[in-house]
């Protein structure tokens, strides 16, 4: 999905970072390289580091990636301020990049084949 959406990749153009992303039991290490997402790869990796992650409950993701989510699951920090996510680790990429991270892991809610 992110290769369909070009103004992302360039929104990260400034970003080079391998992060740890997705459900609390079974996350995934993501290598993203100048924007591009490079290697996904579902974890645990044995000595694989990650500067910070995010990891949320299952129901939080299936609640955030409705087309329109309810008020409180709409938002990755609302997320975290519920308890339902957790962020951690080195924050500096990730709240410099914010708005990129948000729409990077908003892009589900626009897959085909979902009803709006």
């Amino acid at each position: 999905m992110l290769g369909r959406t070009p103004d992302l990749v360039v929104r990260g153009r400034m970003l080079t970072c391998d992060c740890l992303l997705g459900p609390a039991d079974h996350p995934f290490h993501v290598s993203i390289r100048e924007g591009a997402i490079v290697d996904m790869t579902a974890a645990p990796v044995l000595m694989r580091s990650w500067r910070f992650a995010f990891r949320a409950s299952s129901a939080a993701w299936a609640e955030y990636w409705q087309p329109m989510p309810r008020p409180g699951w709409h938002d990755l920090l609302a997320l975290t301020k519920r308890k339902e996510a957790s962020l951690e680790g080195d924050l500096h990429p990730f709240m410099t990049h914010l708005q990129y991270f948000k729409d990077l892991l908003a892009l589900p809610r626009f897959a085909p084949g979902r009803a709006a």
